[in-house]
């Protein structure tokens, strides 16, 4: 099939147990032990995602509501909550289903299979990156902090993009300079540091976490 899950659960029993049923279908299997992993591990572009409602720290519902905006596959509720609020709140922030626990495998990969079949038609992939409160969507090219999207100008949006498709590597202005305005361009790669200055200024405006981080005498680079 070679479809790809992404299963949310901090039941690591059920998981391992779910993880080997699915890969002998032949699914790519992807898991997370928690909300906070899940988020990142969102980031693969799975086709569809399975998500416990009841997590410490994160719950499901959480979790759906932060990625729903960045995410176009079907986001499927394990839970075994069964009052019908719990119901209501998951639709609310984004899935697409539920499913009560104990349930049957067939039942699940019934259900996978239905929602699988239904977005293959019209289901539309976007590229986007989750880390800590900072979520960036290449498709979109936006960039958010918490509820806030930030004014960028095209040439700092190009340069937060382009370090953060590429982390942890040490860019010098240079090398950046010629990524975002192309190897023909015509200016002075000193302008590098200025609009950094400007991305850090906007960043911190909202969150004090570091993203991008000056190598002294070698460049820039975005932190993992």
């Amino acid at each position: 099939m070679g479809y790809k899950i992404l299963m949310i659960d901090d039941d690591k029993e059920l998981l391992k147990m779910l993880k080997s049923y699915f890969e002998i279908k032949h699914y790519t299997v992807l898991t997370a032990e928690n909300g906070a992993e899940g988020l990142k591990m969102a980031e693969s572009e799975p086709d569809i995602i399975l998500l416990d409602v009841n997590m410490p720290q994160i719950d499901g519902i959480e979790v759906c509501r932060r990625i729903r905006d960045k995410v176009a596959c079907p986001i499927l509720f394990l839970t075994a909550r069964v009052e019908e609020q719990d119901r209501v709140n998951g639709l609310l922030s984004g899935g697409d289903d539920y499913i009560l626990k104990p349930f049957s495998l067939k039942e699940l990969e019934a259900r996978i299979a239905a929602h699988l079949k239904r977005e293959e038609r019209h289901r539309t992939k976007s590229r986007y990156r989750f880390q800590g409160e900072l979520s960036i969507d290449y498709t979109a090219k936006s960039v958010q902090i918490g509820e806030t999207f930030l004014e960028l100008t095209k040439l700092e949006y190009a340069i937060v993009e382009f370090l953060s498709m590429n982390p942890g590597i040490v860019f010098d202005k240079e090398r950046i300079y010629e990524n975002v305005c192309g190897y023909d361009a015509e200016g002075d790669s000193r302008v590098i540091t200025e609009l950094i200055r400007r991305i850090r200024r906007k960043f911190g405006e909202h969150t004090e976490t570091e993203y991008i981080e000056t190598v002294w005498g070698m460049g820039y680079r975005w932190i993992k």
